[in-house]
């Protein structure tokens, strides 16, 4: 008996309308390949989310077809698996050619939001993996999965995670690890080395293909553009501010802004040793492989900066004149500073911008050095702040060490509030729907994978749930809000998670 019709137009795994848009490109740009099996695949976790965004029913999750499919093991009716070939500056040295070392594009799938692409990281050898075994633990999996749909529900642009399937292999990093393979997903991961690769070699032609590939995809408005290349300049270059200026809002470090990693449509990828803000410190590195601090906290926005002009550099054979490079260019700073102070204004739940909030704004942040408080919570703590009630603040002014400093730049912002008329209860309103309750901490993501090395799955979904509604008081998931336990000082992750 033939089973039901999913409704909804939900699809089962079998029935993705997978094409690959990526394959139409010539040869030079990608090997096929498929993707090499792994033995007894296991899910780890699965995102409803994610799957929504390409009308695959959840109810596929744990399923035969469903493991088989996303273990790339079996490949599915219209996918042209392939690994394609890009080069990039890592920590600031050019590296030649990269590609995708451990991760196999399966194609692209329709839906809500336009086409998505659908990536296998950890599937195997590819002609690109140079020293590296093709492979991805189970570790790093579970944070690229878990970070890459927290950052999505905090409104940041970013590729997604379908899954993470598990196996037994062992995979050999500093010591034995379980191995694993995560489903991305994101409308492209074509990124600036994509074009560095071909500027590199002096091929224009193939340089070219790419660039009209991405505006004829992606950005067709800018084919109406005097120069539409010198447009895809400015675009990326406002893109990749913009976002930067969302990471630095919410405290997220990325830990890698190699150019391989700068998605050329400004959205998060590549999460490695990424991390969130705790105890504030502007020169905070979140990677100990980053032993001089390139991709710390403050340098994100001139490293952002630095990459899009190693864009330009590649672009320029197509942009034609070094002066319209330099004008794409010239958006990137008032692109990054607008949109940080819009979100800063946000944050501190201001309506209307006064010439005099830039010092109070970088007096709070020489107070939240000062007393290296924690990032999360002093935003969310302060949203409960009484315009006329000094004694309720306790529980932001608990988070600082010298609590008399924080009175005296509270007494700023009580001052500045009551200059625009500010209600408590609209406020709080407005400052918890843009400050999260909960963020993926370090520790967090640390006690999902003991768990889960252990077979144990049940955290790696519980966390999920909570970070999907980041904003939310949830009461009964409190201690998802905590501040780190000690132990978690001792915690470091580096390029090889």
């Amino acid at each position: 008996m033939n089973a039901p019709e999913l409704s909804f137009g939900l699809h089962r795994t079998e029935t993705l309308p997978i094409e690959n848009s990526f394959a139409s490109l010539p040869p030079a740009f990608y090997t096929r390949l498929l993707p090499t099996p792994i033995s007894a695949p296991y899910l780890v976790g699965a995102s409803a989310r994610a799957a929504e965004l390409i009308g695959l029913d959840p109810a596929e999750f744990g399923k035969t077809a469903f493991l088989e499919a996303f273990a790339g093991n079996r490949i599915l009716p219209g996918s042209i698996p392939l690994a394609a070939v890009y080069s990039g500056h890592q920590f600031g040295v050019w590296a030649g050619q990269l590609g995708d070392g451990r991760a196999i594009l399966l194609g692209d799938v329709p839906g809500t939001c336009g086409r998505m692409e659908l990536q296998l990281k950890g599937s195997g050898l590819t002609p690109y993996s140079r020293m590296g075994d093709g492979r991805a633990v189970l570790r790093s999996s579970i944070r690229e999965f878990l970070c890459s749909e927290a950052m999505a529900a905090l409104g940041i642009p970013t590729s997604r995670a379908l899954s993470v399937v598990g196996s037994d292999m062992t995979v050999m990093r500093e010591t034995p690890e379980t191995g694993a393979v995560a489903t991305r997903m994101a409308p492209t991961f074509i990124r600036f080395g994509s074009f560095e690769h071909w500027a590199s070699r002096d091929r224009k032609e193939e340089l070219q293909t790419l660039a009209d590939y991405v505006i004829d995809r992606f950005h067709p408005a800018l084919r109406a553009a005097p120069n539409p290349y010198q447009a895809l300049l400015q675009e990326a270059t406002r893109r990749t501010a913009e976002l930067i200026a969302q990471w630095q809002a919410v405290g997220f470090m990325h830990g890698v802004m190699n150019t391989d990693n700068m998605s050329i449509l400004g959205m998060t990828i590549d999460y490695g040793p990424f991390g969130f803000m705790e105890a504030f410190d502007a020169r905070h590195i979140c990677n100990h492989s980053d032993q001089q601090g390139r991709y710390a906290y403050q340098m994100q926005p001139k490293i952002g900066q630095w990459n899009c002009f190693a864009l330009a550099q590649a672009l320029l054979p197509l942009i034609g004149d070094i002066d319209d490079a330099h004008s794409a260019l010239e958006i990137y700073k008032p692109a990054f500073e607008n949109r940080l102070d819009d979100l800063l204004h946000a944050k501190l739940g201001l309506r209307s911008k006064d010439p005099d909030d830039s010092t109070l704004i970088n007096e709070m942040f020489s107070l939240l050095q000062a007393n290296h408080t924690d990032f999360t919570l002093f935003f969310r703590h302060l949203g409960e702040l009484k315009v006329d009630d000094p004694a309720g603040d306790a529980p932001v002014r608990d988070l600082f060490i010298d609590r008399l400093a924080f009175d005296a730049w509270a007494k700023q912002y009580r001052t500045r509030l009551r200059r625009e008329n500010s209600i408590d209860a609209v406020r709080r309103m407005a400052m918890h729907a843009v400050n999260p309750k909960y963020v993926l901490r370090n520790y967090l993501a640390q006690t999902a994978i003991e768990k889960a090395q252990n077979k144990d799955f049940s955290e790696v979904a519980k966390l999920l749930s909570v970070l999907e509604n980041p904003f939310e008081e949830q009461p009964e998931n409190e201690k998802y809000a905590d501040l780190p336990p000690d132990w978690a000082n001792e915690l470091e992750v580096s390029c090889s998670s």
